[in-house]
């Protein structure tokens, strides 16, 4: 991905983020983490993902990070969407990925708590607004 800065911002200042919707092997919830108290957005549920690295396409992005943050290594994904959204101190670019094949032992290399949740569920969890979007496409499968 060129054209990021160190931060992983692009040149209009906005954080490229590498997301992942990750469904377990019977399709019937999605995997969700909760994000530290000490970052934006804190103490939200999110999809896992995290920032795009300078001369980082997002594809290599998402797996790199999933592994880091999950132990999971992907074997096969597609783009879902993409998502411009705006918060009062931050602009981000969400590139999210339908991780369609996956395997590793899951869990949270960082200490973050991950769950599997049933997409009817997804909105009773309180998520960053960038998410929202991500929960509507979802619910609309």
């Amino acid at each position: 991905m060129s054209g990021l800065n160190k931060e992983g911002e692009s040149p209009d200042g906005r954080l490229h983020i590498a997301v992942g919707v990750i469904f377990n092997r019977d399709r019937d919830e999605v995997l969700i983490a909760k994000r530290p108290h000490n970052v934006h957005q804190g103490g939200l549920w999110e999809f896992p993902g995290g920032k795009c690295q300078v001369g980082e396409d997002v594809v290599t992005a998402l797996k790199r990070e999933l592994s880091e943050e999950l132990n999971l290594v992907v074997d096969r994904c597609q783009a879902l969407t993409s998502i411009n959204h705006d918060y009062p101190d931050q602009q981000v670019t969400l590139d999210v990925w339908f991780v369609s094949d996956w395997h590793g032992d899951i869990f949270g290399r960082e200490g973050q708590i991950i769950e599997w949740v049933a997409v009817s569920e997804l909105t009773q969890r309180e998520f960053p607004g960038a998410n929202k979007e991500i929960i509507n496409a979802l619910q609309l499968i």
